[in-house]
């Protein structure tokens, strides 16, 4: 994630404040330390990454409060939608590469909980382009309201996505960075 360059989605059912290994290469991994997820956001939203975060629920307190503390991610670097049918829990990075899995994006799932307290997971990375390009595809149409027709759960939704969104949203489609083959 911390490599991002033009887009970060990531899809989860359950969002909570999670501390993850600071990203290679810098000091405070060299020093062992741990950062906050939003810590990393807020440094790839300074870089003009396209942040993206689809999710099931409302988003723990915790995670709320440390967003309060990222002027740039509040105010719309970090792009969140919600849908209560959201239960794929994938990260799509720059288009050329794919986690998919069973971790939620919280501290037992993805974070650094602590030994003996972290959940059983199972993920896989890819780079398929096929089922980069299927997978984001399902994002996108989730993400900008074009399940919302036939949902059955429409009348208990907080906020269908195919209402109209603020007009400093814009929609933007699957990017993908060319790669070199050898």
């Amino acid at each position: 994630m911390a490599k991002a360059r033009v887009s970060l989605w990531i899809a989860t059912a359950n969002v909570k404040e999670l501390r993850i290994e600071a990203p290679l290469g810098s000091r405070a991994r060299a020093r062992g330390r741990y950062v906050s997820l939003l810590e990393l956001l807020g440094d790839l939203a300074s870089r003009g990454v396209e942040l993206r975060l689809l999710h099931a629920g409302v988003p723990s307190r915790a995670f709320r409060s440390e967003l309060e503390r990222h002027d740039k991610l509040r105010s719309g670097a970090l792009e969140m939608r919600c849908c209560p049918r959201v239960h794929l829990k994938m990260i799509a990075v720059d288009g050329t590469s794919l986690y998919l899995g069973s971790a939620n994006l919280t501290g037992a799932g993805l974070g650094a909980k602590g030994e003996g307290r972290r959940n059983f997971e199972a993920g896989v990375l890819l780079d398929d382009d096929v089922l980069l390009d299927e997978m984001q595809g399902v994002f996108d149409r989730i993400w900008t309201g074009k399940e919302c027709k036939g949902c059955r759960l429409r009348e208990v939704c907080p906020r269908p996505l195919d209402m109209p969104v603020a007009p400093s949203k814009t929609v933007v489609r699957p990017v993908r960075l060319s790669r070199k083959r050898g």
